[in-house]
């Protein structure tokens, strides 16, 4: 330890050196990080990418599905929908990449819709917008990982039964990596994701190559026909909006980027807008060439094979090398959608604890600087889900994205209003807000009507996909996201209760003990009693030393042993004729306890022996956890524990 100098103050500062031993713990997720490294464990825009757009990336492996998937009711003639609709995601794509980026440079420490909504529309748009985060970040992993499984399952059919415990696995596994921090995480996953771009835009310019220029792009050889109704059901406004409701699930994880800017290398808010620029644009070019492609060669919706394997054997011919390394690229890449939420969900539970939301623990960084415990959390919810849903893609998709588009329209009405109060002020003006310094801008007005837009057209699209994905799974986060506001509520009451309690504000003088009345529970006479009565010295002149008595014989030999090693102490015997040992000792403590005089404490002294492992730690009684447990809640009364070690 490094002693410091007390700056002419009663407190002294030393600096620790320990550090942590190599176990297990450190070799899976390596050597602790000091706080002081936390600027070298930012990334640029080339790991940023990998990190934070893989979600928004990898959904054009399943989102054409999804959409196709709906359109099939319709039969071949409902397909032909699918070119639209794609052109309308793309178009909102846009819209949410304008106003994103608009968040991003305004919002430098990111936070996203929470922060947005926070400090523009108030506490409970906050907890309403962090609750469909939340929500949204775990079902990107059960929908991702479930996803990649499902392409495994298109290559390989023999693994059709062990869906769930791989997709468990692939948790599992991205959990372990993302405990290592964001910088490792990133350069672990930065290749499999550009490796997944490269096969993509593969894929579709050989696609559009044999399709626009040779003419030999064929159609898909045996589609399965699994999902294809015998009888057709009409092409509606109702199953168009169903469909596009599927498809815009491709625009997940648009608003990660603006979550964790934080992440980033200076200049932060540059370097993540230009990311999400890149991201957009690698989206939109893929979600339109591979629907348009889709189309052209016949693919079928099906949970026996994915659009995606169908595409790619049609493009290359064969299910050859090239076959293999796309849906190897296409697997990899959807578990990387789920690192996208390991970023994401960890940095909002920690913002959303912070503001006493949700547990506190959720603020602390662990080892790798990173928050390890919304990690974990994450990685469990996701694993639940999965189990609850057997890794089925179809059957978790109506869960998904309302929380998502919940939070895109708050955030941008958030930041429209914040353009509206910007222009309000002169200026030259500045105000400062608790997530930012809202000054006066000369072009709130295009600003405000850009992110108004986006937030009435999300709203809309939000809308849509309640009504029409209500029946098939959409109500359980239209009635999850209250309740996690009713626990984010009742978390803060509590918090401002305690804080409340526990304040110094009009609490007088410090306190002041007139006597401590130590009580010391005695088992027998023997060197862990002498050395609690030792330690209860050091307490009090006023100690009682009492024995639970089950048998007469033993009594008389402790009370022997007692007058020769007391040392003058009195002690108290008290009869158990039902042989219990706890009760009798706790009637005797409620009996001092009545005739507690004000500012007097009672101090219950424990000898505990404690044992070199856990084998034999079960063989002694645990007196002291069972007080403890009962008389914890009680005021004035002190539990110490005095260990004793037996080699």
């Amino acid at each position: 330890m490094n002693l410091e100098d007390r700056n002419g103050t009663t407190v002294v500062r030393r600096v620790g050196d320990y550090k942590t031993k190599p176990s297990v713990r450190t070799w899976l997720i390596g050597r602790p990080l000091r706080t002081a490294d936390s600027d070298q464990q930012t990334i640029g825009k080339f790991i940023g990418l990998a990190v934070f757009s893989s979600d928004a990336m990898s959904s054009v492996a399943y989102a054409p599905q999804e959409m196709l998937i709906v359109l099939a009711a319709a039969g071949t003639a409902g397909l032909g929908y699918s070119i639209p609709l794609a052109i309308a995601i793309v178009i909102l794509l846009a819209i949410l990449t304008l106003s994103y980026e608009q968040t991003i440079h305004t919002y430098t420490n990111g936070g996203g819709a929470y922060i947005v909504s926070r400090d523009n529309l108030g506490e409970y748009p906050a907890m309403i917008a962090a609750a469909a985060l939340l929500t949204d970040y775990i079902l990107t992993v059960a929908v991702s990982i479930s996803s990649g499984v499902a392409q495994i399952v298109s290559a390989a059919p023999a693994f059709e039964a062990y869906r769930v415990p791989i997709a468990v696995a692939m948790v599992v596994f991205i959990m372990v990596v993302n405990l290592r921090g964001i910088k490792e995480s990133g350069s672990a996953f930065a290749i499999p994701s550009y490796f997944f771009v490269l096969m993509m835009f593969l894929t579709v310019g050989v696609g559009f190559f044999r399709f626009l220029v040779t003419g030999t792009l064929g159609q898909v050889a045996n589609p399965p026909q699994d999902l294809m109704h015998d009888v057709v059901q009409p092409v509606t406004i109702f199953l168009i909006l169903k469909a596009f409701s599927s498809g815009t699930t491709a625009l997940t994880g648009v608003e990660a980027i603006s979550n964790g800017i934080t992440a980033f290398k200076e200049p932060r808010s540059k370097n993540a807008g230009i990311t999400l620029i890149m991201m957009a644009c690698i989206l939109g070019s893929l979600m339109l060439g591979i629907t348009f492609l889709s189309h052209q060669v016949g693919a079928l919706p099906s949970e026996e094979e994915t659009v995606i394997s169908q595409l790619a054997r049609t493009v290359f011919g064969d299910r050859g090398f090239i076959y293999l390394a796309t849906i190897v690229s296409t697997t990899v890449i959807l578990m990387m959608a789920a690192n996208t939420a390991f970023a994401g969900f960890p940095w909002l539970a920690a913002l959303t604890a912070g503001d006493g939301y949700l547990p506190r623990q959720l603020t602390y960084r662990g080892s790798r600087l990173v928050y390890s415990r919304g990690i974990a959390m994450l990685a469990g919810a996701a694993i639940l889900l999965i189990i609850l849903f057997s890794a089925n893609v179809t059957r978790l998709i109506p869960l998904y994205a309302i929380g998502v588009f919940l939070s895109f329209t708050l955030s941008q009405s958030g930041m429209a209003y914040r353009w509206y109060k910007s222009g309000k002020l002169k200026p030259g003006e500045e105000k400062q807000e608790r997530g930012s310094v809202l000054h006066h801008d000369p072009h709130w007005l295009t600003k405000m009507i850009i992110n108004g837009v986006g937030a009435l057209v999300t709203f809309v699209v939000m809308m849509v996909f309640a009504i029409t994905k209500f029946a098939t799974g959409a109500y359980i986060v239209i009635i999850l996201i209250p309740l996690l506001v009713g626990l984010f509520l009742a978390i803060h009451r509590h918090y401002q209760s305690v804080a409340k309690r526990l304040s110094l504000d009009h609490f007088g003088a410090p306190p002041h003990i007139a006597r401590n009345r130590v009580i010391l529970a005695v088992s027998g006479v023997h060197r862990g009693t002498m050395a609690a009565l030792r330690y209860a010295r050091t307490l009090s002149d006023d100690i009682t030393a009492v024995h639970v008595s089950i048998d007469p014989v033993e009594a008389d030999k402790l009370k022997t042993k007692w007058e020769t090693w007391g040392d003058g102490i009195r002690l108290v015997i008290l009869e158990s004729p039902y042989r219990l040992l706890i009760e009798p000792l706790l009637a005797y403590i409620d009996d001092i306890d009545e005739k507690r005089q004000p500012n007097e404490v009672i101090t219950v002294v424990v000898p505990q022996f404690v044992t070199p492992n856990i084998m034999t730690s079960i063989l002694h009684m645990r007196t002291a956890d069972a007080l403890r447990n009962v008389l914890l809640n009680r005021p004035g009364i002190v539990i110490n524990e005095v260990p004793y070690q037996v080699e």
